[in-house]
């Protein structure tokens, strides 16, 4: 997975060459289905409620592997925000606790006191 993480974003970086995105989506989707397995990793793509998000970002895969990197990445880019939408928030919360950056902390903060 990290592997197809690195090429992903090298071949963002070469502006958007088609094979290296092609070879980081694949490493990416087969390093995903070894982690946490095939059947979890269908029943995440194939929820009822996330079929919208793996359209788009398995219809922007299919895009790149046809050599259309940069329609193809931006419709990726558009499902990999539906489907982890709900994760974001998380996240976001896990990453200002570990750090407790003080200003970005009150800034992202849901309540509304500054002290």
């Amino acid at each position: 997975m990290g592997f197809g993480l690195f090429f992903l974003l090298f071949g963002v970086l070469l502006y958007f060459d088609s094979v290296l995105l092609a070879f980081g989506n694949i490493l990416f989707l087969s390093g995903l289905t070894f982690i946490i397995g095939l059947r979890r990793t269908a029943h995440f793509f194939f929820q009822r409620h996330k079929f919208r998000g793996s359209f788009f970002f398995l219809g922007g895969v299919s895009l790149v592997l046809c050599r259309w990197p940069i329609i193809g990445m931006l419709v990726e880019s558009y499902g990999f925000v539906l489907l982890f939408r709900s994760f974001f928030p998380m996240a976001v919360g896990f990453v200002l606790s570990a750090l407790n950056i003080p200003y970005l902390s009150t800034y992202f903060s849901s309540s509304s006191s500054m002290v």
